[in-house]
């Protein structure tokens, strides 16, 4: 039986994770307010304010003390990580701000089955017949999109891709998320630096030649990137891994219905066939999760069941 502590713990994770996804499912609609800045110098302002911003929590949150016990082993995961999550970054600021909202949304849409396949080339874990099922039926789609735009789909790969390798050297790095995020932007920090203060000498950056409300949202794009990381954390510490899955979907939903109903970006009905293979390979992967979850559950509680017995007997 699920204590009021529980439930309430609950509660919370549901809310730090739609609060999460439902952030970044709104990016499409934030992202092309700070043009006409380009990919790139978002991407640095990006890393900069979410550095200063991450620096305070650490600060409020005493776990600067952290840092000095990080390895070299770690540090070296850490550079890995800011890379890939700055490339994701960089991709997706240049997706929606370029009439890619749909390509953005789809690799979100594909990066839970890529991450099944990174499980299975880095980890070594083993495909259920399900799993095997929804990957082959994404694998056709992404053939199938391909074919429809002429070459591979390269930003939704991209987005998959660097993702699904983010979440896998996050799987390993022994680091607080809070201190991974922060040291994350800090060690981009010195590139986005030496990046706006080249175009800034060059009269080629756009921060200050916008006026007040353009500096006011580039300095906003630092919490609106560390506010939702920071609830995605609290939710993993708060749900199940197959509830935090499902709510994965909410943001590639978001970001398709955006694309196609404010940005009327095309969908012709190859694209369409396209989308509807990966929900259907996401629904065989969802309901295999589902599946799993609930048997692991009751044997855990048979398992329990099974122990109390034991310690109350004679």
């Amino acid at each position: 039986m699920t204590s009021p502590g529980q439930q309430k713990s609950t509660s919370q994770g549901l809310l730090f994770g739609i609060g999460a996804y439902a952030s970044w499912g709104l990016f499409p609609a934030f992202f092309p307010l700070l043009k006409p800045a380009g990919a790139l110098e978002v991407l640095a302002h990006r890393i900069v304010w979410t550095l200063l911003l991450m620096v305070a929590v650490l600060v409020v949150m005493r776990r600067l003390a952290d840092i000095r016990t990080i390895t070299g082993r770690t540090w070296l995961q850490l550079i890995c990580a800011s890379a890939l999550v700055s490339a994701n970054w960089l991709i997706y600021v240049y997706a929606v701000n370029n009439g890619h909202v749909v390509d953005a949304a789809l690799g979100y849409f594909i990066n839970p089955l890529v991450s099944v396949l990174l499980g299975v080339v880095l980890f070594r874990e083993r495909l259920s017949r399900a799993q095997t099922a929804a990957v082959l039926i994404a694998l056709a789609a992404v053939i199938l999109l391909g074919v429809e735009v002429g070459g591979p789909p390269l930003i939704a790969l991209g987005l998959a891709l660097t993702f699904g390798l983010y979440g896998a050297v996050k799987k390993v790095v022994p680091v607080d998320p809070r201190v991974s995020v922060g040291l994350e932007a800090g060690i981009a920090a010195p590139c986005a630096i030496a990046y706006l203060a080249v175009i800034g000498l060059t009269g080629h950056g756009q921060f200050t030649t916008h006026g007040a409300g353009h500096v006011a949202l580039t300095v906003l794009s630092g919490p609106l990137t560390a506010i939702p990381l920071l609830f995605f954390a609290a939710a993993a510490q708060r749900l199940p891994l197959v509830t935090l899955g499902l709510l994965m979907y909410l943001t590639p939903a978001m970001q398709m219905t955006w694309g196609v109903v404010v940005g009327h970006e095309p969908m012709p009905p190859a694209r369409w066939v396209g989308f509807a293979l990966i929900w259907v390979a996401l629904a065989v992967f969802s309901g295999d999760a589902l599946r799993r979850s609930g048997s692991f559950t009751g044997q855990s509680q048979h398992r329990a069941r099974g122990t109390d017995d034991r310690d109350q007997s004679p």
